[in-house]
């Protein structure tokens, strides 16, 4: 079963242009505490929760009109966590953060609470959630420790030129890939070369120029213009994630992490 919750304190999106982004509650709040604690400490995903904002902030900025922003939900499967729920919507109240809307289901459920509210992408700590979420063809990314040390005045996209330029992944998880970075893409163009609240790194691991230089023109003709290309030629990516600290790394192939 499915309970969402909308949460009154924050301007709805619109349903037609907003990017929707669900992010599991474990990897913004660290679970448990004491029953009597109305706020729980910061996760590992609470950087980009706040990049994620400041991007919509900048945008109404701009533009105040602006219909292109996130659309941020909350998604809880896990017990002990559903059981705080009052914890999790006061936790967010507290932080200032923007969450339209809180869901919580059960862990053979939460797939339905992704597709019933249009998720463009979802981000977890957990693989096997990541892994079957890309199988119904809604993007995912795995989250891990290092997005912790992630900056949370810019939210910094990882772009896999590898899978831009062989994808391996099936036809709805392509179709996804490639239709959200479309919509960063477009939010980018908002902004100048400079001080922009959203960046683009793309790092091609296999081949060589050739490689990174096809990935580029593949990604201009989907309207995206990165603001930093790396080309590894076959080196560990491990080095260059610690360096560039992305908040997540986008792939056609669905399930991307930031390990290596």
């Amino acid at each position: 079963m499915v309970s969402t919750i909308q949460n009154s304190d924050v301007k709805q999106k619109d349903a037609d242009r907003a990017v929707v982004v669900a992010v599991t509650s474990r990897a913004v709040f660290e679970s448990g505490g004491d029953d009597g604690d109305d706020v729980s400490g910061e996760g590992v995903a609470f950087p980009l929760l706040q990049a994620l904002q400041k991007v919509n902030e900048r945008l109404l900025k701009e533009n105040p009109a602006e219909s292109l922003l996130f659309d941020v939900v909350l998604i809880t499967t896990d017990s002990q966590q559903q059981q705080q729920s009052s914890r999790i919507i006061s936790s967010t109240r507290h932080y200032g953060l923007e969450v339209s809307r809180f869901c919580f289901s059960s862990e053979e459920d939460f797939i339905e609470s992704l597709l019933k509210n249009n998720v463009q992408l979802f981000l977890t700590t957990d693989g096997n959630e990541a892994r079957r979420a890309s199988q119904e063809g809604v993007l995912s990314a795995l989250l891990d420790q290092q997005m912790a040390f992630c900056p949370s005045e810019q939210l910094r996209v990882m772009i896999c030129g590898d899978a831009v330029v062989r994808p391996d992944a099936g036809l709805m998880s392509r179709q996804a890939a490639q239709s959200f970075s479309a919509q960063l893409g477009e939010m980018r163009q908002r902004f100048g070369m400079s001080d922009s609240p959203l960046s683009f790194v793309l790092v091609t691991s296999r081949g060589g120029r050739e490689s990174c230089g096809e990935a580029l023109l593949t990604l201009r003709s989907r309207g995206v213009s990165v603001d930093e290309a790396y080309c590894l030629a076959g080196a560990p990516r491990g080095p260059i994630l610690s360096l560039l600290r992305p908040h997540f790394l986008l792939s056609d192939g669905g399930d991307g992490g930031l390990e290596e």
